[in-house]
């Protein structure tokens, strides 16, 4: 009988134990996305827009889409350095960029649904021309629905978009470090508008 009483603590003290850490875990895990949905608060308010970097590839291949077009006098040269004025994640904000590439496009912001499932990305910056599927020669109007070809975030590519705005500017491909020391390459895009001269 005693041994079945401490057989039955045992087992109580055991569930609870595995109870705690499950628990744990999805507190972990709540903590995780406590944490991206402030520094993505943060964003959305530094960068004036809402859109959910959290899965946001920041590095890049460096490989630049099909069709897009060299700038040929940059504002920003490349290899030239330059401030960020306009974070799309934290730590962004204000850092040092070296330019890696710029190029002359439309660009816009879209919000999404990702294929993968889960919230609307909301005001995505940004998504140039040359990424978004049959694109022609004329820019997307504001309200059109479009299918996007790039690859920024999990569950964009192939997603259903609408152009939230359209721009016509130079963009820039930069390195740069973020503020915790997050080494960035070929980040796509920054848009001339979101940099300022280094002096």
């Amino acid at each position: 009988m005693l041994s079945r009483k401490k057989f039955a603590i045992w087992f109580v003290s055991l569930a609870a134990a595995l109870t705690l850490t499950a628990c744990g875990g999805n507190d972990g895990d709540t903590g995780e996305d406590s944490a991206s949905k402030e520094e993505n608060t943060t964003n959305n308010e530094s960068s004036g827009h809402s859109g959910d970097h959290s899965g946001m590839d920041h590095s890049g291949s460096g490989e630049v889409p099909e069709g897009i077009k060299e700038a040929e006098n940059p504002k920003y040269e490349v290899g030239s350095k330059a401030f960020i004025t306009e974070g799309h994640m934290e730590g962004m904000e204000g850092a040092e960029a070296t330019i890696a590439g710029a190029y002359n496009t439309i660009v816009y912001t879209v919000s999404y649904t990702p294929t993968t499932g889960g919230k609307k990305v909301e005001n995505h910056k940004w998504v140039v021309h040359e990424e978004i599927a049959d694109a022609g020669e004329e820019p997307f109007k504001e309200g059109d629905e479009v299918t996007l070809n790039a690859s920024h975030m999990k569950g964009m590519e192939g997603a259903t978009a609408e152009i939230d705005s359209v721009q016509e500017t130079t963009v820039y491909m930069v390195d740069f470090t973020t503020a915790d020391g997050q080494e960035v390459k070929n980040h796509m895009w920054v848009t001339e508008n979101e940099l300022s001269p280094a002096e």
